[in-house]
């Protein structure tokens, strides 16, 4: 093909791509807030770290409206740092969230 290319179009793409790359990084640098990070489990028994296993534990609930201090079992800690469960033995995360999920009365 032996098109060429105008100064003006050359300009119009290259504003545009500019355009597109600066939105596109701007949407990409958008994260969840951070909360702290409890999974360190070290300091647990095997079996203490098998049961937290088998509730399926995570850091971050997947679940929008069930998060660990939404829950009942939840013992709270101070702000920014892990609480603790009265199922789970270990650091809990306020915004995570396990299969034993039971939401606070009001």
């Amino acid at each position: 093909m032996n098109e060429r290319l105008s100064r003006r179009d050359v300009l119009q793409k290259s504003a545009a791509l500019g355009v597109l790359a600066v939105v596109g990084t701007a949407a990409c640098g958008k994260s969840e807030p951070k909360g702290p990070s409890c999974s360190d489990t070290t300091s647990l028994t095997a079996a203490d770290a098998q049961v937290r296993t088998q509730l399926a534990y995570v850091d971050r609930s997947l679940e929008p409206g069930k998060v660990c201090s939404g829950c009942q079992q939840f013992l709270p800690a101070a702000p920014d740092t892990c609480g603790a469960c009265k199922i789970l033995k270990g650091p809990i995360s306020p915004n995570g969230n396990c299969k034993s999920f039971l939401a606070k009365t009001t």
